[in-house]
């Protein structure tokens, strides 16, 4: 079982920045894959990014490719999503999706995740 808590959401204007975070429980964190993914009011959840269990592969959306960083650091069991110029439109629940694998592909479908947080929000005011 791994336990998944999203922070670091909030409420910030067009261009600013924020950090996410995902911290896991488990000792095994480092065989874990991890995703974003967001939902905003009326949508469906859609990818954000990816990451595989060592960090050496990743994915993004394009509507967040060069804005948005995704890393990890498994000394601390917590996986990052950098968000820089955000944009109104990025507003919706951000949630962190996990699944034990050693795979090198990241995986990009909500459906490929087993463990899911209770979402952060990060609203964008324009």
């Amino acid at each position: 079982q791994v336990q998944l808590v999203e922070s670091g959401g909030g409420l910030v204007q067009a261009g600013d920045s924020l950090r996410l975070s995902c911290a896991a429980s488990g000792r095994t964190f480092s065989s874990i894959a991890v995703g974003w993914f967001r939902q905003a009011p009326g949508k469906e959840r859609e990818f954000v990014s990816a990451l595989n269990w060592s960090g050496g592969s990743t994915s993004y959306a394009d509507s967040v490719k060069g804005r948005f960083t995704i890393s990890r650091d498994n000394a601390k069991n917590t996986v990052y999503l950098q968000m820089n110029s955000l944009k109104a439109e990025d507003t919706a629940v951000y949630y962190c999706g996990a699944r034990r694998s050693l795979s090198t592909v990241t995986m990009v479908r909500s459906n490929e995740y087993d463990y899911w947080g209770q979402g952060t929000q990060v609203t964008v005011s324009s």
